[in-house]
């Protein structure tokens, strides 16, 4: 039933994707992360008619024993293949103390009311649902443990309808892997902010509910799936605007370039280099080259791509000062590519979009050890960790 439980992160996807999954496949777990899909238009907004919904779908995977609940404590090695690129991890449960110590290291903010509504989930199914994608600089210890255990028959091994083979395999022999990762100095959190923090956040309620509730249970710990950094892809994460702040296309251009940038048409629609970006605006596509030498000694945050655009343009010109809030922007993970771009630009969603050079992993590490938080939306990870082949109840 593998295949037909897995579902993409809950928040990869629209309202009216979930429902058209749903009516399609009665058994995804995005009845589980996403249940507002499944009920009536007036109470789709009332979070606690969801909340119930979840744990009712989740008790019936459960009861119906889809789901299975393992006997012993164990690990998982988790594979993704998707064409020519491989990414081979460990799925496991982290200390969120560890999380607090900043041994587990972020590099975004989160907002409030996704915190919110992701603790109201946990706290009602008493489960973490999703797996948070952790990096480590790789070992040779732990890829020797992998190349072992990736030899053996696997838990699950299927291809999903985007094409990524996945295949798991449950570790029942853990001790060697805690060793292993103890030649780890930290973890960076690649993506799932909002999914750690809620689960931190979880914790301190259910402590403060029962001051009797013993520390070291299954509530001081996060499920996340662990991966080297170096197997990791990241794919640009894209730009569109709604309207140009009362400026029109030509006097658009000619405050771009009153902003250290150069710029030509061009007949590419991805920047082929760092602090370079490509714009699609009224049919054509533009290059906007920023001139570096602008910074001395930019630092690991300015220096990002995602900066370059928001500090030098979106910022100053259109007058975007926080992306978290402003309606005007719409963000475009870059799995959808350039011809979502276009799409919003010649449907009349937006007047311009930009196309972005990927932030790199070293980029992401740097700013984490710097203890820097970076512009939202900087890192779009690919393949995305299927939710609902792993559940931790608490």
């Amino acid at each position: 039933m593998a295949a037909k439980v897995a579902c993409v992160p809950y928040d990869v996807v629209d309202d009216n994707e979930v429902r058209e999954f749903v009516s399609e496949n009665p058994l995804s777990f995005l009845r589980v992360t996403r249940p507002e899909a499944e009920l009536p238009e007036k109470d789709r907004q009332t979070a606690v008619y969801a909340f119930q919904r979840a744990r009712e779908n989740l008790k019936r995977l459960i009861d119906e024993h889809i789901f299975v609940n393992d006997n012993e404590p164990s690990l998982y090695v988790y594979r993704l293949k998707n064409g020519s690129h491989e990414q081979t991890g460990v799925v496991a449960c982290c200390s969120l103390d560890e999380y607090e110590q900043g041994l587990i290291k972020k590099h975004e903010n989160t907002r409030p009311d996704k915190v919110q509504n992701r603790t109201g989930h946990l706290l009602t199914l008493r489960a973490q649902t999703g797996l948070i994608l952790l990096a480590y600089r790789g070992t040779e210890s732990i890829r020797k443990l992998s190349k072992d255990v990736i030899r053996r028959e696997p838990l699950y091994d299927f291809c999903a309808g985007d094409g990524v083979q996945n295949t798991i395999w449950r570790i029942s022999d853990t001790d060697p892997w805690v060793v292993a990762f103890r030649e780890v100095p930290a973890l960076y959190i690649a993506d799932g902010h909002h999914r750690i923090e809620s689960a931190k956040v979880a914790r301190e309620r259910i402590f403060s509910a029962d001051s009797n509730v013993p520390g070291g249970n299954e509530i001081d710990y996060v499920m996340a799936g662990i991966f080297p950094a170096e197997e990791l892809k990241i794919l640009a994460y894209n730009r569109a605007v709604r309207s140009l702040n009362g400026l029109s296309s030509d006097d658009f251009l000619d405050r771009i370039k009153e902003h250290y940038f150069i710029v030509s048409e061009v007949d590419h629609k991805e920047p082929q280099m760092h602090s370079e970006i490509c714009m699609y605006m009224s049919g054509k596509w533009y290059k906007l080259f920023f001139n570096m030498q602008y910074f001395r000694e930019p630092d690991p945050i300015e220096r990002l791509d995602v900066s370059i655009l928001q500090d030098n343009l979106l910022g100053p010109i259109l007058g975007i000062e926080d992306p978290r809030t402003d309606e005007r922007i719409i963000f475009v993970g870059g799995a959808r590519g350039t011809r979502e771009l276009e799409r919003l630009v010649d449907g009349g969603e937006a007047v311009a979009a930009f196309s972005l050079f990927p932030t790199t992993m070293d980029d992401m590490l740097t700013v984490s050890d710097a203890g820097e938080i970076m512009p939202p939306k900087s890192t779009w990870f690919e393949p995305k960790l299927k939710d609902g082949l792993l559940v931790h109840l608490f």
